[in-house]
């Protein structure tokens, strides 16, 4: 069985990028809720942002990923992006809060999230195909 995979299209003030989903419980109430608008936070090299669903946490969640991850941060229902360190990240690692759903990868360099900035406006969509 071939498995779905869905890009969405995040777009804030000074940049936009795309992700790669995995077909996974979060990601498809995650798709319900599209397209959304959100206000981004930022921690460390991180930027997250409230998505108003709330789902539990995958028995795969994980706290520490690579840049570019896409997760679901269960305990803040908000999508989390980190692209490097955050401030309890051990070296260079990417360590989030707490265990985080994951959902899929950032397609190309997940350092364009550095120029999100605290309290920008942002916008996830599903892009068609």
């Amino acid at each position: 069985m071939q498995t779905q995979l869905t890009q969405i299209w995040i777009s804030w003030p000074s940049g936009h990028l795309t992700a790669t989903l995995d077909d996974t419980p979060t990601t498809r109430a995650l798709i319900k809720a599209l397209p959304l608008t959100s206000t981004a936070h930022t921690w460390g090299e991180e930027v997250y942002f409230d998505t108003g669903i709330a789902v539990s946490r995958e028995t795969g969640a994980r706290q520490v990923v690579e840049p570019g991850t896409v997760a679901f941060w269960t305990d803040g229902d908000a999508l989390a992006l980190p692209y490097g360190p955050t401030p309890i990240s051990q070296g260079e690692e990417c360590r989030l809060a707490s265990p985080c759903n994951v959902l899929g990868h950032i397609d190309g360099d997940p350092r364009l999230l550095a120029t999100v900035h605290h309290g920008d406006p942002i916008r996830v969509e599903i892009v068609d195909v």
